[in-house]
């Protein structure tokens, strides 16, 4: 399921560019790794860690998730530069 998500984000970057790294923390189903320009499913250290159930993830990727509703709720937890996190917006558009 991961592996598709990152397939999903890294067709999204197409076009744009993406500074920093940001790492989706999935717990136990794995992570996606935005760094480089890219998305993969290999794990490492990343400005910004953003912790999230794989399902929650699928939802916040096709807009049925709001980041800040997802924070304010506990659906994910941001932990590291912010600054990365909030470029993240832009992508997602």
């Amino acid at each position: 399921m991961l592996s598709d998500i990152a397939q999903k984000i890294q067709s999204g970057l197409a076009g744009k560019r993406f500074d920093g790294s940001l790492k989706f923390d999935c717990g136990p189903d794995g992570v996606v790794v935005l760094a480089d320009n890219r998305a993969a499913t290999d794990d490492r250290e990343t400005d910004c860690t953003i912790r999230i159930s794989a399902d929650d993830l699928s939802r916040l990727l096709a807009g049925k998730l709001n980041p800040v509703t997802g924070v304010m709720m506990g659906k994910l937890k941001v932990s590291g530069d912010m600054g990365v996190a909030m470029k993240l917006s832009q992508l997602l558009k």
